[in-house]
């Protein structure tokens, strides 16, 4: 019998033969006084357990960086988003002035309880803005985007993995230091949510966003999508 244990914390002791920490940055050296001599460590983003999909849309998605002029964003704060971030966020881009051609796309889940405050926000929008909940093609959605706006968290390893320049917010205390790791890897643009409403969001749309595509490369080289293959090589 093997066991193989999640954690991101580094803040206690386990007893295990292998352990893995999907974070970004994360050095083995952090657990060694956690774990057994035994234990196998693995660390870091490229071992980000994504589903299959990620990676079956990574090409694709590469190859749309720079094809045309930016014009969809992706908004995606979490299922929940109790505190209606989105709210705030679409309040901001409702005094960017971005241009006509302009798409927005909002997720939410279905139980998120400022849905229907914000299907009401998104219809007085300036430019097309659509709500969906219980999304099944992240994949494809995130591939087909060219700017998200979006929490720290696991979904920040799916952004990567498709090259997705990112606007990133610090919901929860336990998101930062992965939000910390991809700004020092100049993979996102970090977001003070304190401050949010003391600044616009886009204040120059086009110079902005071309200025965000150049953070595609650094984060597409994050994670390839194929942790999860990883893993399974190492435990079979």
């Amino acid at each position: 019998q093997k066991l193989l244990v999640i954690d991101d914390l580094a803040d206690r002791r386990h007893q295990c033969d292998a352990l893995l920490d999907q974070t970004l940055g994360r050095d083995p050296v952090d657990y060694r006084s956690c774990v057994p001599a035994s234990c196998v460590i693995l660390c870091g983003a490229q071992y980000a357990l994504l589903r299959p999909e990620f990676a079956a849309w990574r090409s694709y998605s590469l190859q749309q960086r720079h094809l045309a002029p930016p014009r969809n964003i992706l908004i995606s704060m979490g299922g929940v988003d109790k505190d209606n971030v989105t709210g705030m966020i679409l309040a901001k881009l409702a005094s960017a002035n971005l241009p006509a051609d302009w798409h927005i796309t909002v997720v939410m889940g279905s139980t998120a309880p400022w849905l229907e405050t914000v299907q009401q926000q998104a219809a007085r929008m300036s430019v097309t803005t659509r709500v969906l909940s219980n999304v099944s093609e992240m994949a494809r959605l995130m591939s087909n985007s060219d700017l998200a706006i979006g929490a720290a968290g696991a979904t920040s390893w799916e952004r990567c993995c498709l090259g997705l320049p990112t606007m990133m917010m610090v919901l929860a205390e336990n998101q930062r230091a992965i939000a910390q790791a991809l700004l020092k890897a100049g993979a996102v643009y970090l977001v003070d949510l304190t401050t949010l409403n003391e600044h616009r969001l886009i204040t120059n749309p086009h110079d902005e966003i071309h200025a965000f595509y150049a953070m595609s490369a650094t984060a597409a080289s994050v994670t390839d999508g194929l942790g999860i293959t990883k893993v399974m090589d190492f435990l079979n």
